[in-house]
């Protein structure tokens, strides 16, 4: 079961302490897209988004949208000039391992961020990074999602009957 505990557990992107981030070292960011950066239905970047992106390579990250979408989902986030990185197949970690070696970067440098234990947090653990959860941003979710979303109730309550991961208590 250690395999779904995130490393970090946030409400969301907009929230977390990138500072501290930069303190472990971590220069690269994986940002899964659906229900983690914009709703699930969202076809364009928000605002929001758009702020936090442009703060985060002003402190020097790199930024990738990592998301397991097809490419035509993620062409309208081209605008934010960050690396879109479709089809990633999480959670194997060829395609983890993949961006590593293409942009240089080592495993204790790379952060991925995601809202789904089974593919963002699993995937980023296998891959051996420093995984981050957040609470989903809607409650609509992709079909397959849905699914997964049903199993992760099962790792939650035994995480919350363990005492080892609770819904809305968020660590660093």
């Amino acid at each position: 079961m250690k395999r779904f505990i995130p490393d970090m557990y946030q409400k969301s992107i907009y929230e977390m302490d990138y500072k501290a981030l930069k303190k472990k070292r971590i220069r690269l960011l994986l940002f899964d897209l659906d229900n983690t950066c914009v709703g699930y239905h969202e076809k364009y970047p928000t605002n929001e988004m758009k702020k936090l992106f442009k703060k985060l390579e002003k402190m020097g990250f790199t930024v990738i949208i990592f998301s397991n979408a097809p490419k035509k989902r993620l062409i309208p986030f081209q605008e934010l000039g960050v690396i879109c990185h479709h089809s990633s197949m999480k959670p194997f970690s060829y395609h983890f391992k993949k961006v590593m070696a293409k942009y240089q970067f080592k495993r204790e440098e790379v952060c991925i961020i995601g809202d789904q234990l089974f593919t963002d947090i699993r995937g980023g653990n296998k891959a051996g990074i420093v995984t981050c959860l957040v609470d989903p941003l809607t409650e609509e979710d992709f079909i397959f999602t849905k699914i997964f979303r049903a199993m992760e109730g099962f790792v939650f309550a035994k995480f919350f009957r363990q005492d080892i991961l609770k819904k809305g208590r968020y660590y660093e």
